[in-house]
């Protein structure tokens, strides 16, 4: 986690708001978390609107240089998929593949996804319970996010942590509303 190259390109690049200090320093201490060694489980509370979704995108862009994936799991479709456009919209001229995988995700679409998410073709799989089909494997899981979970169980939350080929337990950053 020395490489901080992408999360300095979208700083200085597409950065749509300046953060605030306690969005500063909830990254920096993510930041020392994932230099720890240690497996990050983290819970990130705020209000809705307050940026939370860019405290989890830093954060995948920390994970993702250091060539893992990230993926975000939310309790509805809609909420999957107002938090992949706001992903895409943050990762502009950013080198990023962003998928979406939901229940309605077509089959032709489903299996591409599957396929490039295997070989570590998408760097961040946005979804819904969708993600904890046993089909979904990702190539190098480092960070994932889980919104509103209290939404999901435990065993459910596990089983996403268990998506990895290699075996290793993903950083962990559940997002809640206060």
């Amino acid at each position: 986690y020395r490489d901080t190259q992408l999360l300095h390109q979208f700083y200085k690049t597409n950065l749509p708001f300046p953060l605030t200090n306690a969005q500063k320093r909830v990254v920096k201490e993510i930041y020392a978390d994932l230099r720890s060694g240690k497996q990050m489980n983290r819970l990130l509370q705020g209000d809705v609107g307050s940026g939370k979704t860019m405290v989890a995108f830093l954060a995948m862009l920390l994970v993702l240089s250091s060539e893992s994936q990230a993926t975000m799991m939310a309790p509805t479709e809609i909420l999957a998929e107002q938090h992949y456009n706001k992903l895409v919209e943050f990762a502009a001229n950013l080198p990023l593949r962003i998928e979406l995988l939901t229940g309605s995700t077509l089959a032709s679409e489903r299996k591409r996804i599957l396929t490039a998410l295997a070989h570590g073709d998408i760097d961040i799989l946005v979804g819904t319970h969708s993600l904890l089909n046993d089909e979904v494997l990702f190539k190098n899981l480092g960070l994932a996010i889980v919104d509103e979970q209290h939404r999901f169980g435990v065993m459910q939350r596990a089983k996403l942590w268990q998506r990895d080929a290699l075996s290793l337990p993903p950083h962990v950053l559940i997002m809640s509303a206060t």
